[in-house]
């Protein structure tokens, strides 16, 4: 079996961060270099949405240029990779659990969703190759949202119960997206 993709989301515009959220600090790193230690033992990096990448990270730029967004990049790396699974995790997610995706790779499905508060958690999430279609045909349908997409697909959705079984908090999908709620994260979570 193919080592799983883990595919980290940083094509955003970043616009209630004020700059660049991927380079905001967390721990004495970036908020990307925090996630990528994070996420590498459970598969191969790739950061999407981007051309370059830093500190030897393979970038993997967006195939298509008129739609982006967390749909657009899950596409592109099912397309560039279609045998691998894909473990997708948010770039402003620096307080990613490698267990909790560990825990996910082990379930059945072609999407294995975390589910919080009535939100599906599809940015801290694994796709396996058959999600491809299902993204395919929402972007070329006009939509741009991966929920759209579960419902095409065999999607595990995993609720509340089963997550704290693993000692998730909620941190992992934990999103980050002012300075205000990285200081939240901080307070909560360390």
């Amino acid at each position: 079996m193919n080592r799983p993709i883990v595919a980290v989301l940083a094509g955003g515009d970043s616009t209630r961060m004020g700059f660049d959220k991927a380079m905001a600090p967390v721990g004495g790193a970036t908020m990307l270099e925090t996630v990528a230690r994070a996420v590498s033992p459970i598969g191969d990096v790739v950061v999407v949405g981007r051309s370059t990448a830093p500190n030897g990270l393979t970038a993997m730029p967006d195939l298509r240029q008129d739609t982006r967004g967390p749909l657009t990049g899950l596409e592109t790396v099912l397309t560039v990779q279609p045998d691998r699974t894909v473990v997708l995790v948010a770039v402003d997610h620096p307080f990613v659990r490698t267990e909790t995706l560990s825990f996910l790779l082990e379930l059945d499905g072609d999407a294995v969703v975390p589910g919080d508060a009535g939100w599906q958690q599809v940015t801290c999430a694994v796709y396996r190759p058959a999600f491809l279609a299902a993204a395919t045909g929402v972007l070329n349908e006009g939509g741009r949202s991966i929920i759209a997409a579960l419902d095409r697909v065999n999607t595990r959705l995993v609720d509340e119960a089963e997550w704290r079984l693993w000692g998730e908090d909620g941190r992992s999908w934990f999103s980050v997206d002012s300075l205000d709620r990285l200081q939240e994260g901080t307070d909560r979570f360390g």
